[in-house]
């Protein structure tokens, strides 16, 4: 392993030619902080080379390193990222838009320092590196800034006024190819500062050229795709904010969605007349209407009442394509929030649905399943009990599945914990095969296989307890639980379970719970 290391140090000093960065950065996962004793001697001399070839190769290796040798590098960071933001203005265009890339590797370190050390002067470099006159440093730019407000976040707050003219005033810059970087840029910014930016002036220099934009496009221009992902996020962010453009942008997406499946039901029928549609377009719209119904809320009503969106919805949440299911079941989650009277005449048709897609083979389909049954869960109270058994038992398996990703497990937990607060007898009678992982979940523990199944309930009555002060909907939903539970195994177990409890959790399940 130490000759290959001396090989790249030799590579990087010209012997074996130029490197591709992919290998150095793998190099520095594998060895880490080892690589450094080699390598800084040599990257001093790289970095700040009156040739720009060489100062280029050096920033270059500063950035392949980030990943893997982040904390060996943290000490020499005050030095060099100054310099970096310097070499932003450098008279070669290669050296500024590397410069762009390396800078954008070591963002989460500059959001962790005080603003006016590095994060202020870096961002106002990037602002004029995204109007540079360069199309390769324009795009760089953009995409490290995007970078740089999923790492800062509201951080950035203070500053959206002077990002938003620089934004804004790109529009009339770029041309295609880094348009569609410009609208990932305005996307992740929506996303990083939310309702900060539904602000009347925000919102007047952020929406006329979007709209503008959005008009000039047809519905079949693929350049629909990163705009309609763009407005998704200031949707969502604005709020209220976007109700002056609301309607339109619902008519159209509706449409989409409507062609898409017209064009996929003809394809199916006469597949030698038809060409099979592209579904991205549905996909995109999906995602946008879900977008409308988090951002406007119950202000989505008269639009929904207004359209055949949910006819539309229960044909996309049959699909054979995953993705379009994981944006339906999205769409249907928002919609149930912010307008149930529209989604609860469906129930009897999508819940099976919902049942059917509880398969964590599809990751992304199911999480989107599950977290839409937790609100149609909410929503329907006692109602749901007709369903419980449609979906519980594929919850179940779920959340006792091992390797199961972190946020499908936690949106399991949560689902299963609604049903249990609403239909609180179905839930307790399975209350023993899904408690202990349910916990775990919930609390991040890392639980114990050889801890016998008594120990599960004192798991589950340590977990209630903890809750010093939790809302009264919580606090009802552990009542139900352990009243259920309590009722379900009977008064003689139940004493043997609780004659386990250490004392102190005893008394304060009695006092909280009266169990």
């Amino acid at each position: 392993m130490k000759t290959r290391t001396t090989m790249m140090i030799r590579c990087l000093t010209g012997t074996y030619g130029s490197v591709r960065p992919a290998a150095l950065d793998v190099l520095a996962n594998v060895f880490r902080e080892e690589l450094l004793p080699h390598l800084l001697p040599l990257l001093k001399g790289l970095l700040f080379h009156p040739d720009w070839v060489i100062k280029e190769s050096g920033i270059l290796v500063l950035g392949a390193i980030a990943e893997g040798c982040m904390q060996g590098m943290v000490p020499y960071l005050p030095e060099l990222i100054p310099h970096l933001i310097q070499c932003l203005c450098d008279k070669k265009a290669l050296v500024r838009s590397i410069a762009c890339w390396t800078l954008s590797r070591y963002a989460h370190w500059v959001v962790s320092q005080p603003p006016d050390a590095h994060l202020k002067p870096l961002m106002t470099e990037l602002l004029k590196r995204i109007l540079d006159g360069n199309k390769r440093v324009q795009e760089a730019a953009c995409s490290a800034f995007a970078t740089l407000e999923e790492e800062a976040c509201t951080e950035l707050v203070p500053y959206l006024s002077f990002i938003l003219d620089t934004l804004v005033f790109a529009f009339g810059k770029y041309q295609h190819k880094n348009l569609l970087i410009l609208y990932d840029a305005i996307g992740t910014l929506a996303d990083s500062v939310g309702h900060h930016l539904n602000q009347p002036e925000y919102i007047q220099k952020l929406m006329p050229p979007l709209i503008a934009k959005w008009n000039e496009l047809k519905d079949e221009d693929k350049d629909l795709f990163p705009l309609l992902e763009c407005l998704s996020s200031v949707a969502t962010a604005l709020q209220s904010g976007f109700l002056p453009y609301c309607e339109p942008v619902y008519q159209r997406c509706v449409t989409l969605v409507q062609k898409t499946l017209a064009q996929a039901m003809m394809y199916s029928q006469q597949p030698d007349q038809y060409e099979a549609p592209d579904k991205d377009f549905m996909i995109v719209a999906l995602d946008l209407l879900s977008g409308l119904a988090e951002g406007l809320g119950g202000h989505v009503d008269t639009l929904v009442a207004r359209s055949n969106i949910m006819t539309l919805l229960f044909q996309c949440m049959q699909d054979t394509m995953p993705e379009v299911r994981q944006s339906s079941f999205a769409l249907l989650g928002d919609l149930t929030k912010a307008c149930f009277p529209h989604v609860k005449p469906c129930i009897a048709e999508f819940m099976p649905i919902l049942g059917t897609n509880l398969n964590p083979e599809f990751i992304s389909v199911c999480n989107n399943a599950t977290w839409a049954i937790g609100e149609i869960c909410m929503q329907m109270g006692v109602e749901m009990q007709p369903y419980i058994a449609m979906v519980l038992n594929q919850l179940v398996e779920i959340i006792n599945r091992p390797n199961t990703p972190k946020t499908l497990l936690e949106n399991t937990a949560i689902t299963i914990g609604r049903l249990g607060y609403v239909c609180p007898q179905e839930v307790a009678a399975m209350l023993p095969q899904f408690i202990r992982p349910w916990c775990t979940s919930l609390r991040n523990i890392r639980d114990n296989e050889e801890k016998d199944s008594a120990f599960d309930f004192i798991f589950f009555c340590d977990a209630v307890a903890s809750w010093v002060n939790p809302k009264d909907d919580l606090r009802d939903m552990f009542y139900k639980i352990l009243h259920g539970f309590k009722e379900q195994v009977g008064e003689e177990n139940w004493q043997q379970f609780s004659e386990q409890f250490p004392p102190l959790l005893k008394e304060r399940l009695a006092a909280c719970y009266g169990v």
